[in-house]
């Protein structure tokens, strides 16, 4: 009896607690479900060909068109009209003088020569940037003059590099034979001032006159380091030593004469002086 009393009085006392309020300092808790992430916007491209409406558009496409055309070039140029030529064969003829195969890498030689290009060229590159880059973005300039304007520069450069001044005459130029040789394949006269050449006549004069130079400077930094493989050679053969290359004995001696007279600093300053 006590127990079913018991049992009475607590359920009838949680039953009290339950109805009960919760205490003011609670609050009652929500949920907000967020709102779908939007699809990720993609843009659309139409390129489309239609007939040009006006002047402006007209002369716009020309010069993409011409913009296109020289970026296409852009490396031949760089590589047959500037110093880069001559640079790169010198380099690479003093590497395989010094007998090294893969120090310096031909990218770093490439790279060199690249930037040895650009300190040369500088004063060229900023007349054309001056006489004709910047009038023909600014619609001074027609795309043929603007071309005029750019060639002139590196005609003047070529011209230097190929053909001097008489002594005591100034204004008469030397002939050169580069030039001779491919006016008289062309069936053209021999010409009397550089505005008698034409532009497609003076470039490959100029590519081979950079060879032929390149090739000259090329065996005159040869003479030194054969003398030195020639005494090595020569010693081991005294010794008996015929087995043993002579290209690792004279190697570390190259280089050691290389470094002792400074020979990257000798050759980037004859280099550089061969073009002023």
């Amino acid at each position: 009896m006590r127990l079913f009393l018991f049992i009475i009085f607590c359920f009838c006392f949680t039953a009290a607690a339950v109805a009960q309020d919760f205490p003011g300092v609670s609050v009652p808790g929500t949920t907000v479900m967020p709102d779908p992430l939007a699809p990720p916007a993609i843009p659309f491209i139409d390129l489309t060909v239609r007939n040009p409406q006006g002047g402006q558009e007209v002369a716009f496409s020309l010069q993409l068109l011409l913009l296109l055309t020289v970026l296409s070039l852009a490396p031949s140029i760089i590589i047959l009209m500037t110093s880069f030529l001559r640079v790169s064969i010198v380099l690479d003829f003093i590497k395989r003088a010094l007998s090294l195969q893969q120090v310096p890498p031909n990218q770093v030689i490439l790279g060199i020569s690249l930037f040895l290009t650009v300190f040369i060229m500088w004063p060229t590159f900023s007349a054309i940037y001056t006489n004709s880059i910047r009038p023909l973005s600014a619609g001074e300039l027609s795309v043929e003059n603007a071309y005029r304007e750019a060639v002139n520069p590196l005609r003047d450069f070529m011209f230097n590099q190929m053909i001097n001044e008489i002594e005591g005459r100034p204004g008469v130029m030397q002939r050169h034979s580069n030039i001779e040789l491919f006016m008289d394949m062309r069936d053209l006269p021999p010409p009397d001032s550089p505005d008698d050449v034409p532009t497609y006549v003076l470039i490959p004069a100029f590519i081979l006159n950079e060879m032929t130079i390149a090739f000259k400077i090329g065996i005159l930094l040869f003479i030194p380091f054969i003398v030195i493989d020639m005494v090595v050679a020569s010693a081991l053969m005294s010794m008996g030593m015929i087995m043993l290359p002579p290209v690792m004995i004279s190697m570390p001696f190259k280089l050691i004469l290389f470094i002792l007279v400074d020979g990257w600093g000798l050759l980037t300053d004859q280099l550089i002086r061969s073009f002023v």
